[in-house]
């Protein structure tokens, strides 16, 4: 069951913003339009804004990049209805004993931009959301980049099969329960870094990524989610405190060790063909 968080405020920012400038031009029509209109009673009252409103929609179209569109709402459908259908994630049955019994659901890469502004500019490129408590992460000093391109393999996991039986849990009881099977907290990087390569997200799913919380520019304690809430695909920001309620049918993206996936990958190679 996906979970679903509320987004915060600057989602949908653009579409409000051109509603805004639309609103504006057609206050500013309507103010000079107006002796024109006591002169002439019968003319078309909202012809003005009408016409601003085509001419904005019009050069919105004209000019949007081809890439925008990668993670409109539009576009993620039309991808998923190519797919045949929307994929279910991999998780595994049961409670989890082991990090080891958990398969590798995605490999990213990451390293792939020389600063966060690079990493910040591509997201704008492929039209992909960010929220904005999810901006002043990618804006503040600890958010950092790797300096070299490599791989990381990242496993989902719910947390009620991290063990746990009550309705919600804190955060800092989730990732000690995970690091004690095995799992990492990911790096900062992999939050964005997995919004830019996972554009089949399906709708309603929230991944909140395992990390360590970086501090807002007001002192807020914020760890990414990377969504699909319907909208479009999103990078978001959410509660990183220690004691924040998490709902236990939350999904976390954790990455896996390097020593565990050689582990693993040495096991496999052992077993009989």
């Amino acid at each position: 069951m996906a979970s679903v968080l509320p987004i915060d405020s600057e989602a949908g920012s653009f579409g409000r913003t051109l509603q805004q400038a639309i609103f504006d031009m057609c206050n500013s029509t309507g103010q000079t339009g107006r002796a024109a209109r006591t002169r002439y009673p019968n003319a078309g009252q909202g012809s003005h804004c009408l016409i601003v409103a085509l001419l904005c929609a019009a050069s919105l179209f004209q000019f949007t990049p081809k890439a925008w569109g990668q993670c409109s709402a539009r576009d993620v459908l039309q991808n998923q209805l190519k797919l045949g259908k929307v994929r279910a994630a991999a998780l595994p049955q049961g409670l989890i004993r082991s990090a080891r019994d958990v398969p590798t659901w995605k490999t990213i890469a990451v390293g792939t931009f020389a600063n966060s502004m690079a990493l910040r500019n591509a997201l704008d490129e492929v039209g992909c959301s960010i929220g904005g408590l999810a901006a002043q992460v990618l804006a503040r000093p600890a958010f950092t980049i790797s300096s070299s391109r490599t791989k990381v393999e990242l496993a989902m996991v719910s947390a009620v099969e991290l063990g746990f039986g009550t309705d919600r849990v804190a955060l800092a009881v989730i990732y000690a329960r995970a690091q004690q099977l095995g799992f990492e907290l990911a790096a900062a990087e992999v939050g964005p870094q997995l919004r830019l390569q996972y554009f089949d997200q399906p709708m309603g799913e929230f991944l909140i990524v395992g990390m360590k919380p970086i501090k807002t520019w007001n002192g807020e304690q914020v760890i990414l989610n990377v969504a699909n809430g319907g909208a479009g695909l999103i990078l978001i920001g959410q509660d990183g405190r220690d004691d924040a309620e998490i709902p236990v049918t939350s999904r976390f993206v954790f990455m896996r060790s390097p020593e565990l996936s050689d582990a693993i990958d040495t096991a496999v190679a052992l077993l009989p063909p």
